[in-house]
């Protein structure tokens, strides 16, 4: 199996990732040296950060724009709407190009093969206006779940490193588990990052 198109299955209330998984025939050089060859893909996300200091979260998602227009207004401005989905896919290709789920380097435009999809939101009307306010605060526990994850998703992917720098063969059991801690963390930027459900996430992959 060349691929696997993997995507969480949960509820339609929040953030959904698909990735398109490169399991096997993987460019070996590329994966020895993965580490230096996303670091120009990293300083890029990194510049968005920067450049938003006020409203900003992990890799420019603007926070602070959606909470004051839904506590205000009680709308989702669109274009803070589309701007937070598209750093959610490029987080997502950076991500995955990182932890080795795929060989292709992470453009700067969409691409098909990595996706996000945003629950409806009926431009901002069926979220809460003052939910967004206690979010972080509810969320703390699934940012220390989250951070478990982390920890294990980075020793398998640097088991997986030798794997596939070895074999030309990505292990699917720690793919799926990877895969799995990168729409656990797309969920969670969902409810307490970009404010586009009020259903709490699961803690399970």
């Amino acid at each position: 199996m060349s691929g696997s198109n993997v995507s969480y299955e949960g509820a339609s209330n929040q953030v959904e990732t698909s990735i398109e998984i490169q399991l096997t025939n993987r460019d070996r050089k590329t994966v020895f040296f993965r580490g230096l060859l996303v670091f120009p893909a990293v300083v890029y996300i990194a510049s968005f950060t920067q450049s938003f200091e006020v409203g900003a979260s992990f890799g420019g998602l603007l926070f602070a724009p959606a909470l004051l227009a839904l506590l205000v207004r009680g709308v989702y401005p669109s274009y803070v709407l589309s701007f937070n989905k598209a750093m959610l896919e490029l987080n997502a290709r950076i991500s995955a190009y990182a932890l080795l789920l795929t060989d292709e380097y992470p453009s700067i435009e969409a691409n098909p093969n990595i996706k996000v999809e945003l629950p409806e939101i009926d431009g901002g009307a069926k979220l809460s206006r003052v939910l967004p306010l206690v979010k972080w605060l509810f969320a703390i526990p699934l940012y220390i779940v989250g951070i478990v994850y982390v920890v294990i998703a980075f020793v398998l992917t640097f088991f997986a490193w030798i794997i596939t720098s070895a074999t030309g063969n990505y292990p699917e059991s720690i793919a799926n588990f990877v895969l799995g801690t990168i729409e656990f963390w797309n969920r969670i930027y969902g409810y307490a990052g970009i404010l586009v459900t009020d259903d709490y996430p699961s803690f399970t992959l």
